[in-house]
């Protein structure tokens, strides 16, 4: 099977969140199976500065935007078995950022567009288009309005995979045409339309041949008006094309057992003196003092989704009782200030580091004894599966993927549990969950079962690469 998978962010090359290693992982292990990928996305400036990158430039071609002529640049490198097309623009892809700009809609309109015109441009046909998110989710619609007469595109099935609700690629009607050369009837008719404009994730909605989301779980919520962020009509319409599957995590670089960020490697059951090696060094790098209570991790955005508000209220509390606190992450500015003011107040007990840093994470999911998400929503989240694997258990929120993913610790099921958890989203949900997290780090037999059971769990891409395989193969038929 031919398959291209089409996203904003793919990694190793870029990322900005779990959408880059969903792709890849995805991608990587679909190859093991044999199957033939070719990943598409923008050629960003920051990709340059990817270690030891070889790309060769192919060749390029001009994309129409109405008045607008861009030439896209193609260039091809191979990683881990995958072929990776970049689309080069120095006009929408020579910034500083990959995302927040004006004009990202016109950006991702020419990613789209071009997208559609590099598969036969490298001459690759594919069986499967595979679209992730708003930033590519026209391209269903691309193909199946503009190309319906070409026998190259016009046996293509797509599937579209909603990573992130929130987002739904948002423009004026205006744009349909100007951007993409679409016919207003697409408005009129309903078929792009959302809240008076154009959404293009509800496009790829309409159009796609599958949709899926990112863990049973969000599935569920996102057919109900509470949990939809608006998308429960539309997703109810196409109920019977849309499914959960629940996202892996890359087994070969996150373990404990191989790790070469971590000062000591360790299984399940070597994880007391691994974690209490990665404790050390990670205290000591962060100039915190070791007072032997319960160390906290947060590796993740800085966003309202994540919960930040709810860690920042409890925080003192946990603090003023012993706990010790790593953070890693950058979003809002004044969540990170609050952090920063957090780390002024308790210099001894609170580690921050604003941005990424790879090996810190990975430092950070060894060294801690449990691993905060209460998110808001989290469509599947792989923090806390990392956070298991490594044998720190998460504190979620029960919502979407995390749900799924972890079965919370309630004072007597030790044997069964791999983590903590709440139901609702407040400061007393969480300082619950913690309050529980104490009771754990203070009876060391419970921990002992309860960190065995989360780093037990199979948490590879093996079965959603199945999962993914039966979506494919059900629209070959």
């Amino acid at each position: 099977m031919k398959i291209a998978m089409v996203a904003s962010e793919i990694n190793p090359l870029v990322k900005s969140g779990g959408l880059a290693d969903v792709v890849y992982s995805l991608s990587k292990e679909l190859v093991i199976e044999g199957e033939e990928v070719i990943d598409i996305l923008p050629f960003y400036n920051k990709i340059w500065s990817f270690p030891k990158l070889k790309v060769k430039r192919l060749g390029s071609f001009d994309v129409y935007m109405s008045w607008r002529k861009q030439s896209a640049e193609v260039y091809r490198t191979y990683i881990d078995g995958i072929t990776y097309y970049l689309i080069g623009n120095d006009y929408y892809f020579n910034r500083d950022a990959i995302y927040g700009f004006n004009d990202d809609g016109e950006r991702f309109a020419f990613f789209a567009l071009a997208a559609k015109k590099l598969l036969k441009f490298v001459n690759f046909e594919p069986d499967i288009v595979h679209v992730h998110d708003w930033q590519a989710a026209m391209l269903p619609v691309l193909i199946k309005e503009q190309e319906k007469n070409d026998p190259f595109y016009n046996h293509i099935k797509c599937v579209l995979t909603i990573h992130n609700p929130a987002f739904k690629g948002m423009i004026d009607r205006y744009f349909l045409n100007n951007f993409y050369g679409l016919s207003d009837e697409l408005y009129d008719n309903g078929s792009v339309r959302f809240e008076n404009m154009v959404s293009t994730l509800k496009a790829g909605i309409i159009y796609a041949d599958k949709i899926t989301t990112v863990s049973p779980n969000h599935a569920k919520e996102l057919l109900t008006p509470e949990g939809s962020q608006g998308l429960s009509g539309v997703l109810s319409y196409r109920k019977d094309d849309f499914e959960g599957i629940l996202n892996g995590i890359d087994t070969a670089e996150f373990n404990p057992a191989s790790d070469s960020f971590i000062p000591k490697n360790y299984t399940i059951k070597s994880v007391s003196s691994g974690k209490a090696a990665a404790r050390f060094a990670l205290l000591k790098a962060t100039n915190l003092t070791d007072n032997g209570g319960p160390l906290y991790g947060f590796v993740s955005r800085l966003t309202f989704q994540k919960g930040v508000d709810l860690i920042l209220h409890d925080a003192r509390y946990l603090l003023d009782r012993g706990a010790l606190m790593e953070f890693l992450g950058s979003g809002e500015y004044q969540l990170e200030q609050a952090l920063e003011q957090l780390r002024a107040e308790y210099p001894s007990q609170v580690g921050i580091y604003i941005g990424y840093n790879n090996e810190r994470a990975h430092q950070i999911y060894a060294a801690s004894d449990f691993f905060l998400m209460p998110s808001l929503f989290e469509p599947c989240g792989i923090g806390q599966m990392i956070a298991q694997r490594y044998g720190s258990l998460p504190i979620v929120r029960y919502t979407g993927g995390l749900r799924d993913t972890v079965i919370g610790f309630n004072g007597d099921n030790s044997k069964t549990a791999t983590g903590l958890g709440f139901e609702t989203y407040d400061d007393g949900g969480l300082l619950y969950a913690c309050s529980l997290a104490q009771k754990l780090f203070d009876n060391k037999d419970y921990l002992r079962d309860v960190v065995a059971n989360a780093m037990a769990l199979d948490h590879s891409w093996v079965k959603a690469s199945q999962e993914y395989l039966k979506v494919y193969q059900s629209l070959l038929k």
